[in-house]
């Protein structure tokens, strides 16, 4: 006797169901992982400060590309986290542990690029507005 649910396991249907299960992994992103909260709000806080200090467009193309470079290296960590754990379980496993590491690495290097790139835009405007 084959259990019945209502878990979709086939392709979207229609473009409003893929966005709607798109939101849905935003929202679940947000709800379970504590450090794409931090990197969402570490976002923000860089946009209010880029509006407060009138950046250049340039300077905003910069902005933007490190923030959602962070955001996407921490959304594609999630996900090797998430498919790993399916895969091993509670298990160790060395291999396990490294694409885990790896993926976390990935987003260490694109949040201190979103740094560096951070210093070279603010740190002059700001060291000019203290003169």
């Amino acid at each position: 006797m084959a259990l019945k649910d209502n878990h979709q396991v086939c392709k979207n249907n229609s473009f409003n169901q893929s966005f709607l299960h798109a939101l849905q992994g935003l929202l679940t992103l947000i709800k379970d992982e504590r450090n794409f909260r931090f990197h969402l709000f570490s976002s923000l806080l860089v946009i209010i400060v880029s509006f407060l200090l009138r950046i250049s467009i340039y300077d905003w193309l910069l902005i933007l590309t490190a923030s959602f470079l962070v955001i996407m290296a921490e959304t594609i960590n999630t996900i090797v986290e998430t498919i790993v754990d399916l895969y091993v379980g509670d298990k160790y496993n060395k291999l396990a542990k490294k694409a885990k590491d790896v993926a976390a690495g990935g987003v260490l290097i694109a949040a201190l690029f979103a740094v560096v790139v951070g210093m070279i835009i603010f740190l002059p405007i700001i060291l000019q507005k203290l003169n």
